[in-house]
């Protein structure tokens, strides 16, 4: 499977105007790093590494983190700190849910409190 997070990175970044090296600024990494990810010479960096490229370019992490195939640490925290719920994401992994099932479950579940 082709990594499309590099593209997706630089297409974010290019849309906000922010050079390679501004954003390696920003979140504290050489911008040749930023290169290489951008081009797929690198594997998608750490989810804390993804959420501070996020941050500095004032975009939801769920989009970079999804494409990165990673969850943050405080996500990983929360689900495995209750066997409960990782009973609940092992089910629901079974049913390769849509885009739009995700947010339908979501919806349903706002609803419960």
């Amino acid at each position: 499977m082709e990594n499309k997070f590099g593209p997706l990175l630089k297409e974010v970044r290019r849309s906000k105007q922010v050079s390679q090296r501004e954003l390696a600024e920003r979140v504290g990494v050489d911008f040749s790093y930023i290169s290489k990810i951008e081009n797929n010479r690198l594997a998608p960096p750490a989810a804390d590494t993804i959420i501070k490229i996020c941050e500095a370019l004032e975009v939801p992490s769920e989009v970079l983190l999804a494409h990165a195939g990673k969850v943050s640490s405080e996500m990983k925290d929360a689900i495995t700190a209750s066997p409960a719920a990782v009973r609940f994401m092992n089910e629901i992994k079974t049913m390769k849910l849509t885009d739009d099932e995700w947010g339908k479950l979501s919806d349903n579940l706002k609803k419960l409190r």
